[in-house]
């Protein structure tokens, strides 16, 4: 899957990515996911643990298949209920008459306080 860049911290720390939490946001187990990907589920492995590195052609097939951006799969952990960029998601997934009522709401409670 192209050129690796190594995405682990120093001392073994927590890998500078979210695939793992992706995968499970959407339902996917290792062998459902690396199947999409036509890789070993080891490749899958690695990558979430940060054993192995990743490029960007990898991180943009991970992305198609996960249905998200590969920015997200580096900045937004999506098993965060609260996190900001929920609101978003939440918004787009609204019927449009809702969307308009929930900006105009979200406006209002800007405007005044």
């Amino acid at each position: 899957m192209g050129t690796r860049t190594k995405t682990t911290a120093k001392n073994g720390e927590r890998p500078r990515h979210f695939i793992r939490e992706w995968r499970k946001h959407r339902g996917f187990t290792q062998e459902q996911l690396a199947s999409r990907l036509e890789v070993a589920v080891s490749t899958i492995s690695q990558l979430e643990t940060g054993k192995q590195g990743y490029s960007q052609p990898t991180l943009e097939a991970i992305a198609e298949a996960l249905s998200c951006e590969p920015a997200d799969l580096l900045m937004r952990n999506p098993l965060v209920k609260d996190a900001v960029w929920s609101i978003g998601d939440q918004l787009k997934r609204a019927d449009p008459a809702k969307r308009e009522t929930i900006l105009a709401v979200m406006e209002t409670i800007l405007k005044t306080g």
